[in-house]
């Protein structure tokens, strides 16, 4: 059963970058894809990131977010605004899932020990 819902979980991932993408592209700014991003990174959150995987995928989550409009300087054919786009959605995407994991962390340093 957990390898099951871990395929599932990778397979939000995959269909949220590829929604992320193509999203940034062709629907910027889109309420039901921002809204269908969120559920697949809630998805993610409890079923893709272990307990090894969590500090690493929260550092490269605040990364990702942090890095968010570094492409807005760049306004030839409108690629900053695209790109922006599409790191917005992928943050869409990833920022539930690193809620997540950050209470998953939370909850495991304030449990008493053994």
């Amino acid at each position: 059963m957990g390898k099951t819902l871990g395929i599932i979980g990778f397979w939000a991932f995959i269909i949220g970058l590829v929604i992320a993408v193509v999203g940034g592209l062709v629907w910027p700014a889109n309420q039901v894809l921002t809204i269908i991003l969120v559920i697949l990174g809630i998805v993610i959150g409890l079923l893709n990131i272990t307990a090894k995987e969590k500090m690493l995928f929260l550092i490269a989550v605040i990364a990702l977010i942090v890095a968010g409009n570094a492409f807005s300087a760049l306004t030839m054919l409108g690629i900053g605004k695209i790109l922006g786009s599409m790191l917005a959605y992928v943050a869409a995407l990833m920022a539930p899932a690193a809620i997540i994991a950050a209470i998953k962390a939370l909850w495991e340093v304030g449990k008493p020990g053994d």
